[in-house]
């Protein structure tokens, strides 16, 4: 059984919930830099300009390239 659908007024006027849509898409942060490995957001924190992923991976390779170095020594 379906109901009727009514035609009363929304709660809030269309005009506030526009300008409460405007504010939160300005609001957001906007990424100015991609990442240079993967084309991604970079990290807001990343100096090097890479994405947190890219420079997860480049710790890591670091910290593998330093192990390896260490046994051959």
């Amino acid at each position: 059984m379906r109901r009727k659908l009514k035609n009363e007024p929304p709660v809030i006027s269309r005009e506030i919930m526009e300008q409460a849509k405007r504010a939160i898409q300005l609001d957001r942060p906007k990424p100015m830099v991609k990442c240079k490995v993967c084309g991604g957001d970079a990290a807001p924190n990343s100096s090097e300009g890479l994405c947190w992923v890219c420079r997860r991976l480049k710790i890591s390779a670091w910290r593998d390239s330093d192990q390896q170095i260490s046994a051959q020594e």
